[in-house]
């Protein structure tokens, strides 16, 4: 009777920044150790071109090879910013052979900002 070896599967982490001129994306595995980064600027997209959602999922595609290159099959997401690209990018993964296992949010909230100016008077 033979026996069947169960090979661990990697888990990865990927952090998403997506801001309102560029999409970072940092590949890491669970110690946090960074394996692969990526944006858009490094594929060769220039300019006002970085900011589309196209560059985003060209940069999410380029860190999916990564990924399956060092053997992860399960990822978390981890998400910040408020720029076009992060929910191309989340699209991106969840259509991909890798796993989604968790999307997590941390984006910060504002609470009203700084104090405003005092009245100017005349």
């Amino acid at each position: 009777m033979s026996t069947f070896l169960k090979i661990p599967q990697a888990q990865g982490h990927i952090y998403i920044q997506s801001t309102k001129n560029n999409t970072l994306l940092t590949l890491t595995d669970s110690s946090g150790k960074v394996h692969c980064r990526a944006s858009a600027g490094l594929l060769g997209f220039k300019n006002s071109r970085k900011s589309t959602t196209y560059a985003a999922q060209a940069v999410a595609d380029y860190i999916l090879g990564k990924a399956l290159e060092f053997g992860i099959a399960s990822v978390r997401l981890h998400l910040q910013g408020l720029g076009y690209g992060k929910d191309t990018c989340v699209r991106s993964f969840l259509k991909s052979k890798l796993r989604v296992t968790q999307i997590l949010e941390h984006t910060p909230i504002t609470h009203n900002g700084c104090r405003p100016r005092k009245a100017r008077r005349v």
